[in-house]
């Protein structure tokens, strides 16, 4: 056991997203003194999903708007599921957030004539509120926060992989991480005071998905097993409008952002009809749910275009003016052959975001002792439904409240906790047990996946699917538990990461299948077809799902209207004391 490299260091940051990157340069600001270390799959700055972000940032600056307003539609959106406090958290931070982006770190947003930054809009909102820099706001975001954090010397793991939360011999507190380094293949376990959980989400295991390969939902799957409880998970969004390129291409599933449909655009049925005033008077406009369910119908209904999907035509409003304003996506539909400023550009609606995640507080504490968690592996922020432009404001937000609390924490709690070697030595058994099983074939089991979420455990949702997924995810985690790989050199073996991401997948999935089963009403992204009403809004509660004894256990708890109940406006005073 002691052949294992091991590293200390006071915060160990997983994850190198909006979220991390704040995490670091606000701990370093507290305290310049500590030790920090981000850790990333890939390399710091060019892998994750906020440098993914096309739209923007949701915030109120002009006038007319309102973090009142912010608020109000955040929650409406949410299907009054969210945590409020956490909601609240989120309007009024981001307003100090945007200007510590522009002011400290250097962010170019785009600007009005007169000066003031320009903000665009996005379905689900009533004051258009988007920050942005045409349609590259995380490329921007990311390149100056990755530059901040390379100057102040903070320490980086890059290509290194977490695959356990270790705690101590009692498990009262986390002690370190096990983590593989992903260019020799050998197990290091870092010890640390605080670590925060920031990997993002990234629901890769449905057919037709945003996130990059490398996102499997790692961070959720670790805190399943480490026994924390995850709120909300029957909640995974589907943007509606993904590139649909063809079958066997990774173009498929990329984001056209929801800034096409905010200027303007008409999504048109395979016969070239509009179709969204069909569903809902808002039209291409409303909520990033309703126009998933909207698409999918007309698909269902055999109106689709050649790939299978539906149309986005933005050419009414002039093809120069398009490809100005979205400059980004142009160029990209063009390296798949389609014309997104003079013609039609087939899309799909395609997994996105993970609304559910880590049950967490204001500050960013968990109930586990040394863990902290911000971004998207924390669940409560968004609730049913998250607001386009909202997912990079949680990141930096709640990412910066970390980095402080994180450093607030370690001066009170100055010392290193003792892992259990036990939990160490039995996690690199697990993650090795490929290498003793017969090689087979992944590709199958993830198709497997893919087909089994899209198909019963996607848009629209029934028992009889969800429960025909949930016997599928069995045999496909038994069928990976038996598939080995060829035991040869384990540095850059992607087979072994290939395998390890699946686990995951397969973990997170059924937590999500369990959830949407117990959840018999309709609310945001969660559609049951043979539950489609609402149900009480006053009444409303959320899911809670728990791995114990190794079994997964689920309850329900209410929401808490600490600050408006629906039906009511947002007021301006403080609320009474949290309960």
């Amino acid at each position: 056991m002691n052949a294992i490299k091991r590293i200390q260091t006071d915060i160990l940051i997983l994850g190198s997203g909006g979220a991390g990157l704040f995490a670091a340069l606000h701990a370093h600001q507290a305290d310049p003194s500590l030790s920090i270390t981000v850790a990333v799959k890939g390399l710091l700055g060019k892998c994750g999903c906020t440098r993914m972000v096309q739209g923007g940032y949701n915030v109120a600056l002009a006038q007319g708007d309102s973090v009142e307003r912010h608020f109000m539609d955040t929650i409406e959106g949410s299907k009054w599921l969210s945590n409020q406090e956490l909601a609240w958290t989120l309007v009024t931070k981001a307003v100090e957030r945007i200007h510590e982006l522009e002011n400290e770190l250097g962010c170019f947003f785009d600007r009005n004539p007169d000066g003031t930054v320009h903000q665009k809009a996005f379905a689900g909102q009533t004051f258009d509120r988007t920050v942005h820099k045409g349609d590259l706001t995380g490329i921007e975001i990311i390149n100056r926060l990755s530059e901040q954090v390379w100057a102040r010397g903070i320490h980086r793991l890059e290509e290194h992989r977490a695959v356990e939360l270790i705690k101590t011999e009692d498990g009262k507190a986390l002690a370190g991480v096990l983590m593989i380094d992903m260019r020799t293949g050998e197990f290091v376990f870092v010890q640390a005071k605080a670590v925060l959980l920031a990997t993002g989400g990234g629901p890769t295991m449905y057919k037709f998905h945003t996130p990059s390969g490398d996102k499997s939902c790692d961070g959720l799957a670790m805190a399943l097993r480490t026994g924390l409880p995850l709120r909300d998970m029957e909640m995974v969004q589907f943007h509606p409008t993904g590139l649909l390129a063809g079958t066997h291409t990774r173009m498929t599933g990329t984001v056209l952002e929801e800034g096409l449909r905010g200027a303007g655009g008409y999504l048109l049925n395979g016969d070239g009809e509009r179709f969204m005033t069909n569903y809902d008077p808002r039209g291409e406009r409303a909520t990033r749910d309703i126009v998933s369910r909207g698409i999918y119908a007309e698909m269902r209904a055999g109106r689709t275009t050649p790939n299978g999907g539906v149309y986005i035509q933005m050419s009414h409003l002039g093809p120069d003016k398009v490809r100005k304003q979205f400059k980004g996506m142009v160029e990209r539909c063009g390296d798949c052959g389609f014309d997104l400023a003079g013609g039609r550009v087939e899309v799909v609606p395609t997994a996105h975001y993970m609304m559910g995640g880590v049950v967490f507080k204001p500050d960013c504490t968990t109930e586990l002792t040394g863990l902290f968690a911000a971004g998207e592996d924390t669940g409560g922020v968004h609730g049913a439904n998250r607001l386009g432009g909202n997912g990079v404001a949680n990141s930096t937000v709640f990412g910066g409240i970390s980095g402080e609390t994180m450093a607030e924490w370690t001066a009170r709690n100055p010392q290193f906790r003792a892992p259990s070697e036990a939990a160490i030595a039995r996690s690199m058994l697990e993650h090795e047990l490929p290498f003793t099983r017969e090689p087979g074939d992944l590709e199958a089991i993830r198709e497997a996946l893919y087909e089994c979420m899209w198909t019963d455990v996607g848009i629209l949702r029934t028992a009889e699917g969800i429960r025909r997924a949930q016997r599928r995810l069995e045999e496909l985690d038994a069928q990976l538990a038996r598939t080995g790989i060829p035991a040869g050199d384990r540095a850059y073996n992607l087979s072994w990461h290939d395998w390890m991401n699946l686990r995951s997948l397969i973990q997170v999935s059924q937590v999500i299948a369990a959830a949407a089963l117990q959840r018999e009403d309709s609310r945001g992204a969660h559609f049951r077809e043979d539950f489609p009403q609402a149900g009480d809004l006053d009444t409303s509660s959320f899911t809670v799902a728990r791995m114990e004894h190794g079994g997964l256990s689920l309850t329900r708890e209410p929401v808490r209207f600490e600050r408006v109940r629906p039906g009511e406006t947002i007021l301006t005073e403080e609320p009474a004391a949290a309960h």
